[in-house]
């Protein structure tokens, strides 16, 4: 069973920055695709951004040239660099795992991540 627990969230300003951490269990993850998503309050859940075990990256046009994902594959952790927050950020961020970006199978319980004007 795979565990993902995140951390890192909390309340910035706009303009400020973040760093989302994303810590899994089990030596599988290594070989396993990671992504983060979020959902805002009355939205449904978006992707922002993803990490192939190849270390390819993808990331949605509303994060890109802000956030930066990133992971070491030593500590079983994905990270999300945020920077330049705006409010429109504020969300519940959820990391992802599975074995391949088009199956994450494995989900964390997200953090909440506000960003005030």
């Amino acid at each position: 069973q795979v565990q993902l627990v995140e951390s890192g969230g909390g309340l910035a300003q706009a303009g400020g920055s973040l760093r989302l951490s994303c810590a899994a269990s089990g030596s599988a993850m290594r070989t396993f695709a990671m992504g983060w998503f979020r959902q805002a309050p009355g939205k449904e859940r978006e992707f922002v951004a993803a990490i192939a075990n190849s270390g390819l990256i993808y990331g949605a046009d509303s994060v890109k040239g802000r956030f930066t994902i990133s992971r070491d594959n030593s500590k079983n952790t994905v990270y999300l660099q945020m920077n330049s927050l705006r409010v429109e950020d504020t969300a519940v961020y959820y990391c992802a795992a599975g074995p391949a970006l088009r199956k994450l199978d494995y989900w964390g319980q997200g953090t909440q991540v506000t960003v005030s004007s």
